[in-house]
């Protein structure tokens, strides 16, 4: 499609005409990804840094500090401890933890105080047992 639009040309009219002319010669018959959703989903909002997130997400990449990241992984394990399927998971999971809290206390990462100190293991397997009586 290089031939530019001829003067007195309605622009509606020549731009489906070069459409039609690209279906007909075929141009638009083997594209990747013919007849599946567009990538995104149906999320109808636009998000003007969807290819900032893309390319982050490509690359690994967090949004969040190290020290926002670790108190984001201690809320996680903390709702994974109360649920684990036993009690010896349960302490493994908090004294993981514990050790990445511990060196982020030894070595202060950037980015806001990480406002952690590590759990006590043996209140968090308490917690677990009054959760699961019977186990």
């Amino acid at each position: 499609m290089t031939e530019r639009k001829p003067p007195g040309v309605d622009f509606e009219s020549w731009v489906d005409k070069q459409i039609r002319e690209a279906e007909q010669r075929g141009d638009f018959a083997a594209l990747p990804g013919a007849g599946k959703p567009l990538p995104g989903g149906t999320d109808t909002t636009y998000d003007e840094l969807w290819w900032v997130k893309q390319k982050m997400a490509r690359e690994g990449l967090s949004p969040l500090t190290p020290t926002l990241a670790l108190r984001k992984e201690a809320e996680d394990v903390r709702a994974a401890a109360a649920d684990a399927p036993s009690e010896s998971a349960a302490r493994r999971l908090v004294t993981e933890l514990n050790e990445k809290i511990r060196e982020a206390l030894r070595v202060a990462p950037p980015g806001p105080p990480l406002g952690l100190t590590p759990f006590d293991v043996e209140e968090v397997a308490r917690d677990w047992r009054e959760r699961h009586p019977g186990r």
